[in-house]
């Protein structure tokens, strides 16, 4: 058997400020932006590099939904960004005025750093131990 993740959405109020968050404060690529209605787009955005899964933007749009934006995961970190030069995107997301949530601190594992996205979405920034 053959199977992988291809996208994983992420709930969000307005696709616009979604793709300027990711492709411009987290330097993400904008794989897709496709009109499928009036009202609703797919939006894949994926960090550059990479080959693997995508994150659909996917616009909330009940009240359900929308009580989910920013906290898909009841304020646990919800996605895991490697890297291979942690200092770099640190201070990335520090230029770009993202919020950092915990301050980096080395474990067995590597390098990490807690961050929110613009909705509040928890993310560890992680450079993996070699």
């Amino acid at each position: 058997m053959n199977q992988r993740l291809a996208h994983i959405a992420v709930l969000v109020d307005d696709y616009d400020e979604a793709i300027a968050f990711y492709t411009q404060k987290l330097n993400f690529a904008l794989v897709e932006d496709t009109a499928l209605s009036s009202s609703k787009r797919w939006v894949l955005v994926k960090p550059k590099g990479d080959e693997g899964c995508s994150i659909l933007l996917a616009k909330g749009v009940n009240d359900l939904q929308k009580s989910r934006i920013g906290n898909q995961t009841g304020g646990r970190v919800f996605l895991f960004l490697y890297t291979d030069d942690f200092n770099r995107d640190y201070q990335n997301l520090i230029k770009n005025n993202v919020k950092i949530i915990g301050e980096p601190r080395h474990e067995k594992y590597g390098i990490v750093a807690v961050f929110e996205d613009l909705y509040g979405n928890r993310w560890d920034l992680i450079e993996p131990a070699k």
